[in-house]
């Protein structure tokens, strides 16, 4: 192999300068090409440049900005007892069977019209049974006439 090198050095020099005067060439064609086209190759650039901001930017403004975080959780539940009516909280307060028909609507949270439609009475009644049950109760407003109800057993 070393025979092969040495018969064949001449050409080999030969082959490796031509070589490197045709990159040199080259090099000095790009580097011409490149002075005289400096402007459009700037322009080019930039144009790329203003291009993938431009990308990045409308895809993080259009991205959704909340997540949906799952939590999953244990939740223990306590047995409904059988609700049992006071009779004697009833019987204390003095409420009508009426009066009690619309405690009851109020705490499922109907509305007096809701309440009149219910029980087929005008809303007139139904502001006076409302008003006569606050007055029972001692309280001034229905949530207020719902809680207390609630812990004096005469509501489920």
């Amino acid at each position: 192999m070393l025979k092969a090198l040495r018969k064949h050095k001449q050409i080999i020099l030969y082959g490796i300068s031509l070589a490197l005067l045709l990159f040199l060439l080259r090099w000095l064609e790009l580097r011409f090409l490149i002075l005289n086209h400096m402007q459009e190759i700037y322009g080019g650039v930039i144009a790329v440049i203003f291009t993938l901001l431009g990308i990045w930017l409308a895809l993080k403004l259009t991205k959704p900005k909340k997540e949906t975080i799952v939590v999953e959780k244990k939740i223990y539940l306590q047995q409904e007892k059988e609700f049992i009516q006071d009779e004697e909280a009833l019987k204390a307060t003095n409420l009508s069977p009426r009066e009690m028909d619309v405690l009851e609507l109020m705490a499922k949270g109907m509305s007096n019209a809701e309440i009149a439609d219910n029980l087929f009475v005008s809303l007139n009644t139904v502001k006076t049974h409302s008003s006569k049950l606050y007055e029972k109760l001692e309280v001034k407003r229905r949530t207020q006439a719902v809680e207390k109800a609630r812990q004096l057993s005469l509501i489920a």
